[in-house]
């Protein structure tokens, strides 16, 4: 397995990225190789600091960089020579098996839809986000920012790919699929919601239990919320909130500590035909060493094979 890591992708790059990458191969089978994708020199002069014997990685070459601040389709246009750009390259053509970045995420998605590109059959990729259960297990979330505006056929279509994704990633062997909305009554919510719901109750694809409220979301049956870009975004943010304000208000509660984004390190875009992991921007060593052994599980899972075998 080889496993491309954008190195010059977040706000600590390239020195957290490279030590996130070490500490990720120290964990990693003997088999399993990872790519760096970014300026060899500034890699070479990190790596001079690092223990790296007997670590199985290989650099390639760089010389452009998107920023986080860059138009994600012209950035990735226009800087063929980037690391972003180049990582897509090397995953269009299999030169490697899965690819992370902390970095540009329009960028990311930008190369997926374009370079890898979407399942057949497939109308939106998404990306979801894992949250903790107060009684132990997690809840996948979807989609948390891909698509902001969703029709109810997408929605639908998110069912299955976060219950795939709980069931091949998280383990979970019969999930159980939730629709986020103001009430648990089928005639709650908006136009967009109740569409949805008539089609989710219908469905033989995924066990759909119904509706959910939002002050549930942590202590429910469901295994899998699914909800537009938008809402899942802001969900996203609050969960992140509820781990800051225990932070600084020197809470320890071993419950709130797995709000923490370093233990998931990064989140799949669903829907592709290879393996895209993309890491938030502040990352840390931990983060990037998580977002890396996530990449793992995600093309050891055969996702991409099972969701076009389901779509089928």
């Amino acid at each position: 397995m080889r496993i491309g890591v954008d190195i010059m992708g977040g706000d600590f790059a390239p020195e957290k990225t490279i030590e996130g990458a070490i500490l990720a191969t120290k964990e990693l089978s003997k088999e399993t190789q990872l790519v760096f994708f970014g300026q060899q020199k500034k890699i070479e002069e990190s790596l001079i600091k690092q223990n790296t014997s007997n670590l199985n990685f290989e650099i390639i070459n760089c010389n452009e960089i998107i920023s986080m601040g860059e138009h994600a389709i012209k950035a990735f246009k226009n800087k063929s020579d980037s690391s972003i750009t180049k990582g897509f390259k090397y995953l269009t053509n299999g030169d490697i098996d899965g690819f992370a970045s902390a970095g540009n995420t329009g960028a990311m998605f930008v190369g997926g839809y374009y370079s890898v590109k979407t399942i057949g059959g497939i109308l939106r990729p998404c990306i979801c986000s894992i949250l903790p259960k107060i009684n132990g297990g997690v809840t996948v979330l979807l989609d948390v920012g891909a698509n902001a505006d969703c029709k109810a056929d997408v929605l639908y279509q998110f069912g299955l790919l976060g219950s795939l994704y709980a069931k091949y990633v998280c383990g979970i062997a019969e999930p159980n699929v939730s629709l986020l909305n103001l009430g648990e009554e089928k005639s709650k919510g908006n136009m967009l919601t109740q569409a949805a719901f008539e089609m989710m109750f219908e469905t033989k694809d995924y066990n759909f239990i119904g509706n959910i409220e939002s002050r549930d979301i942590f202590d429910s049956e469901t295994d899998v919320i699914v909800c537009d870009g938008f809402t899942g975004n802001v969900v996203l943010k609050q969960a992140e909130a509820i781990y800051k304000i225990a932070k600084a208000r020197n809470i320890e509660d071993e419950y709130l500590n797995k709000f923490n984004y370093e233990i998931y390190g990064g989140t799949p875009i669903l829907g592709l035909n290879k393996t895209v992991i993309i890491g938030h921007g502040i990352s840390n060593e931990i983060a990037i060493k998580n977002m890396i052994i996530h990449t793992k599980d995600v093309i050891e899972a055969d996702l991409s094979v099972k969701i076009k075998k389901n779509l089928n």
